[in-house]
């Protein structure tokens, strides 16, 4: 007997046809949402990155690539060989911090090790603050040594090579949609940075053109990532404001604090109360967001050490109108004393410690 369909019966068939093809396609768009390629090739799934200005819980890794390739492996709480950037995230981990050298002689942290880096920290949707010190090896309080190849500028070219090296890193991550959302323009820059020429103590306002020069690469690559001007010892009141007090005076421009806090186990809870009243202080004075872009304690103070930055974020978070920005470690995976540095949050086996259940939820 021959079905005769009427047109109520093909309006319901169709709408049913609608309704299971919509399905279908719903399931296919959630999946490729979630699930992504790893470095290794490996398929994962990762959740959406957190939203631009959401508080940071950060982890300088900059070592991670030298560590690896002398066969250096990191593994979970549970002991189960990991990612990195995975055991990170898992511990609360959303931002990656990463130095920049000019010509580094091992070629680690210069601009192609840094975009292995960088890929690593947006596949796994991980923001990015990138660290520039504008040397070719460390740049900190004792030591802001010039690159070999701007050893002999006058300063106008220093000033212009500091522009030109900012542009072009930001550029090449740009050119892989990799924007960070804070650039540091100098690292730990206590007494300046590039000495003599840019040795504040000298001349605040070389000082200050060279931060210019830095803030000014950085809007014209990225106008939205915010230009963060970073000094150790964040308990330090005085020291900051004559830092920014110099800067300011001489018509250099920032939009974050940066501070680094390395204190002892003895004495956290002390540096942190003055840490809190220095934060509240730049915010007052200055109008500045501020981060901690640093934080380090013994590996073998792992409960002092977490208490520390259970509170240093919960200190910095009370800033008034949200201007606390997140908190990083400065490499928590530089285990069993790597490189001879023993602040890390990983155990000797490889393993992080309670340190870094301070970044949980």
């Amino acid at each position: 007997m021959e079905t005769i369909l009427t047109p109520l019966n093909k309006i319901n068939m169709f709408t049913a046809k609608y309704i299971k093809r919509v399905g279908f396609l719903a399931i296919i768009l959630v999946g490729s949402l979630a699930c992504k390629k790893t470095i290794k090739g490996e398929t994962q799934i990762y959740p959406e990155p957190d939203a631009i200005g959401t508080y940071a819980k950060g982890a300088d890794v900059s070592w991670v690539t030298e560590m690896e390739a002398v066969g250096q492996k990191f593994f979970n709480s549970a002991g189960v060989q990991q990612d990195l950037f995975t055991i990170l995230k898992d511990k609360g981990i959303n931002t990656i911090r990463l130095r920049v050298w000019v010509n580094p002689a091992s070629g680690y942290n210069n601009t192609a090790d840094v975009l292995v880096k960088a890929r690593r920290a947006k596949a796994a949707n991980m923001r990015l603050l990138i660290d520039f010190h504008y040397s070719d090896s460390w740049a900190d309080p004792a030591q802001q040594n010039k690159p070999v190849a701007w050893a002999n500028q006058d300063f106008t070219t220093l000033k212009a090579s500091v522009r030109s090296h900012t542009v072009a890193v930001l550029t090449a991550l740009k050119a892989e949609n990799i924007i960070p959302e804070w650039v540091q323009v100098g690292n730990e820059t206590n007494d300046g940075m590039l000495w003599n020429d840019g040795k504040a103590s000298v001349s605040m306002k070389n000082f200050a053109d060279l931060i210019q020069s830095g803030y000014d690469g950085v809007k014209s690559v990225n106008p939205g990532s915010k230009v963060v001007v970073h000094i150790s010892n964040g308990f330090d009141n005085s020291l900051f404001r004559w830092v920014f007090d110099g800067l300011k005076a001489n018509g250099a421009k920032w939009d974050v604090v940066g501070m680094s806090l390395y204190p002892t186990a003895a004495d956290w809870s002390t540096k942190n109360t003055q840490c809190l009243a220095n934060m509240n202080d730049m915010v007052s004075r200055y109008g500045s967001d501020v981060m901690i872009c640093e934080v380090g304690m013994p590996a073998t103070d792992a409960v002092a050490c977490r208490d520390f930055i259970k509170d240093i974020l919960a200190k910095n978070k009370s800033l008034a109108n949200n201007k606390g920005l997140g908190v990083f470690y400065w490499e928590p995976q530089s285990y069993n004393s790597w490189n001879g540095y023993k602040l890390g949050a990983f155990d000797d086996s490889g393993k992080p410690t309670v340190a870094m259940d301070a970044f949980l939820p």
